[in-house]
C-alpha cells in the first residue's frame, strides 16, 4: 500500500482528519491532496506496467528460460533502458522463475573416456530385415528412493524392444543382462549385438 492510500485509508476507517494523518508521517497536506487530485496512474506507474508486460512477454517467448539478467539484456537490446534489478523485482511481483539449465551428460559420443565398444554398425541404425542389427542402449530413470537404470536391447528393423533389464547400478553387467534376457527370444543365426559405449 502506497503512503498516499494509507493516508486516505486513516479518514475512512478511523475517522483521521488528513492533515493530522499528513503531519504524523511527515509529509505536506499539499502533496496528499495533489494525490488525490489526480485523474489516473502517474507517469511512473504506467511505464512500470509497460515494462511488466515486456518482462512477461520475453520470458514467454523464451519459454521460461531466462533469469533477469538475460531478459534485462534482451530488454535493452530492444531499446529499453532498464537495470537487472528492477526486472528481477518484476518477475519476483509476477511470480516468474527461470528454469533451471539442465547441462546433458554426452555418453555417445565416440573417442571419451578409456575404452569404447567397437562400433560395429558404423553409425548406420537402418536394418534391412528384422533380425540382421540390433542395438543397445540404457538411460537414467531418477525416483523418490535413488536412480534406476534401464538397459534395453532393440531390434534396428521392427524397433522392436527384445530385451531389458533394470538394476540400481549401471554397467557391463546391467547391459549384459538386457542382451541376455532378449537373447532368449532371439532365433536368428545372422545377429549382430552392439552395445556403444
Amino acid at each position: 500500500m502506497s503512503l498516499a492510500r494509507f493516508i486516505a485509508a486513516q479518514r475512512t476507517v478511523h475517522h483521521v482528519p488528513h492533515v493530522v494523518a499528513c503531519r504524523a508521517v511527515g509529509v505536506s497536506p499539499a502533496w496528499f491532496y495533489k494525490w488525490r487530485r489526480r485523474d489516473g496512474p502517474s507517469g511512473r506507474e504506467c511505464r512500470r506496467r509497460l515494462l511488466a508486460g515486456a518482462v512477461a512477454a520475453v520470458f514467454t517467448e523464451r519459454k521460461g528460460a531466462d533469469g533477469s539478467p538475460r531478459i534485462a539484456e534482451r530488454l535493452r537490446r530492444r531499446g529499453r533502458r532498464v537495470s537487472d534489478n528492477t526486472v528481477a523485482q518484476i518477475m519476483r511481483e509476477q511470480g516468474l522463475v527461470a528454469r533451471p539449465c539442465r547441462r546433458r551428460a554426452g555418453t555417445t559420443r565416440p573417442g571419451r573416456g578409456r575404452w569404447r565398444a567397437a562400433d560395429h554398425v558404423r553409425r548406420d541404425f537402418s536394418a534391412p530385415a528384422p533380425d540382421v542389427r540390433w542395438c543397445g542402449d540404457g538411460t537414467e530413470i531418477p525416483t523418490a528412493e535413488g536412480k534406476l537404470f534401464l538397459a534395453a536391447v532393440q531390434d534396428l528393423f521392427s524397433r522392436r524392444v527384445l530385451g531389458f533389464a533394470m538394476d540400481e547400478r549401471k554397467g557391463a553387467v546391467l547391459a549384459m543382462r538386457s542382451w541376455r534376457c532378449g537373447r532368449c527370444r532371439w532365433r536368428s543365426r545372422s545377429a549382430v549385438a552392439v552395445w556403444p559405449g
